[in-house]
C-alpha cells in the first residue's frame, strides 16, 4: 500500500513539473506571438496590455493541485 502512495506521489511531481515547464514554454511562445506594446495613446493597445498583464498575474499565482 505504501509503495503504491510513494509511486503516486512520484507520479504527481512529475506531473507538476511537466505543466510547470508547459507553462513557461507557453508563456514565452506567447511573448514572441505579441507586439511590443509602447505607451500610445490607442486605448486597444492599453487595453492589450492590461489584458497580458492581468493573464500573466493569474497564471504565475496559479496552484497546481491533482
Amino acid at each position: 500500500m505504501e509503495t503504491a502512495n510513494v509511486a503516486q506521489s512520484l507520479n504527481q511531481e512529475n506531473m507538476g513539473d511537466y505543466v510547470a515547464q508547459l507553462q513557461l514554454h507557453m508563456t514565452l511562445q506567447a511573448r514572441n506571438l505579441v507586439p511590443n506594446l509602447t505607451h500610445s495613446g490607442d486605448p486597444r493597445q492599453q487595453l492589450l496590455q492590461e489584458t497580458q498583464a492581468t493573464v500573466e498575474k493569474l497564471a504565475s499565482r496559479q496552484g497546481i493541485s491533482f
